[in-house]
């Protein structure tokens, strides 16, 4: 069950500073004139045991209020139908406006659970004059300053409480997402390997608004496997309906074990391509990457393994991914490149007894100690694999704040090598003994 938290409302309301601490990082481009927020903004945030997809619906048109409010509208209708809480954010300094009281009216119309914040509340005049927010007529209502942060735990609070939480579900069978840019492939692929026509394709890029669920049982293989709307570069998802798109990619990211990203052979690895990679990433699911058109190739000029290579240099530092050259045209390896994801699905499923985990632990340590820590030898006692859907691993030792980045790559490396991972990443907790 995937959970997706979407903050609506009007410009400069402070939106992306409340949804950069909601993901812990500086993202968004925050300043006080409307409107710099150009992009929809989207990240993973945790709190209280739950984890979620964040959007910043933005919400900048040029030049026209007109077309500016008709966006904002459209973006919140799309945050009614597709997420599962919205934050509604308006600002004490404005009042309510004609667009807050029109945008609640849709949201109190939902049923979907919505949580109200009165943003830019931060002395005793402003608490006293957020009380007419109440008049909107939200039960969850709350005074917060985005930018002190005072009041967003509060928000976050009510945010966990109204979200599921992620369950082990039985992987009766494997989930395979297919995502990528725009008009690489993508249905033509599901098309190819379904046998049967399921998926409009054209060549007008962007034809797949909505992600798809297939379940595929034939020749022995089961799985399903989901086709989602190509992400376009932020800068050029201006109309709502490749935001909606956006929102359904990260949405197929979340529900997938495997995601195969397809790229383009004759474009490469865009940096688009690597930001939807570093979303799957994030939430720790297998990938395969599959390279289409290569039928399209000079094969002269451009051979495979130099294609290759370019790729893993730029996804480093996680490499350790399979990769495979396609032709959806000519049906080339288009069910080789199923039973990679599938071995991905199964590699990523893994679990190690502890007792072999320990002797590999024990045997790198031995290879290769860690530096002392101010005259103090990090020692690392035992690690045991934790029970969640892909492999992540505690590591008990007694000083645990201080274990470098690269001896825990280089542990990392160490149970890739003996144990299969291929394809998944692998996640390592250091804990005080």
């Amino acid at each position: 069950m995937s959970n997706i938290v979407a903050i609506v409302g009007r410009p400069n309301v402070g939106k992306s500073t409340l949804f950069n601490r909601m993901v812990g990082q500086r993202q968004a481009i925050t300043d006080n004139i409307s409107g710099v927020t150009r992009d929809r903004q989207y990240g993973t945030g945790f709190w209280n045991g739950k984890t979620f997809s964040i959007i910043d619906t933005g919400g900048f048109v040029e030049h026209s209020d007109d077309i500016f409010e008709a966006a904002i509208r459209e973006q919140v209708d799309i945050a009614i139908e597709e997420a599962t809480v919205i934050i509604f954010m308006t600002d004490v300094m404005t009042g309510i406006t004609d667009l807050d009281a029109e945008i609640a009216n849709k949201l109190r119309k939902s049923n979907k659970k919505v949580i109200l914040t009165v943003n830019k509340v931060d002395n005793p005049e402003r608490q006293l004059a957020a009380n007419e927010f109440w008049a909107l007529g939200f039960d969850s209502t709350h005074f917060l300053s985005s930018i002190s942060g005072s009041g967003t735990g509060e928000v976050l609070d009510e945010v966990a409480e109204n979200l599921s939480a992620e369950e082990d579900a039985p992987l009766d069978i494997p989930k395979i997402a297919v995502i990528g840019r725009p008009n690489v492939g993508k249905s033509s692929f599901i098309n190819a390997l379904m046998g049967e026509p399921r998926h409009i394709v054209t060549e007008i890029a962007g034809t797949t608004r909505d992600s798809i669920h297939t379940r595929y049982n034939k020749f022995g293989k089961d799985f399903l496997i989901i086709d989602t709307a190509g992400m376009r570069k932020k800068r050029m998802v201006e109309e709502n309906l490749e935001f909606y798109s956006v929102i359904r990619t990260v949405k197929a990211i979340e529900d997938s074990d495997v995601c195969m990203l397809m790229l383009d052979a004759t474009t490469g690895l865009e940096s688009q391509d690597l930001s939807i990679l570093q979303l799957a990433l994030r939430r720790s699911k297998g990938i395969v990457i599959v390279v289409n058109k290569w039928d399209l190739i000079e094969k002269e000029t451009n051979t495979a393994r130099d294609f290759e290579q370019v790729i893993r240099q730029k996804m480093a530092p996680f490499t350790d991914v399979p990769i495979l050259f396609i032709s959806v045209y000519d049906k080339q390896r288009i069910y080789k490149a199923i039973e990679i994801a599938l071995q991905v699905a199964e590699n990523r499923s893994r679990k190690i007894p502890t007792s072999q985990l320990n002797d590999l632990i024990e045997a790198a340590i031995n290879k290769q100690p860690h530096p002392s820590f101010r005259g103090h030898l990090i020692k690392i006692k035992y690690g045991t694999q934790l029970p969640v859907p892909f492999p992540a691993f505690a590591m008990f030792c007694n000083y645990p704040e201080e274990v470098k980045t690269n001896y825990r790559n280089f542990l990392e490396n160490q149970i890739r090598e003996a144990f299969q991972f291929t394809g998944s990443p692998i996640r390592i907790y250091f804990r005080q003994k």
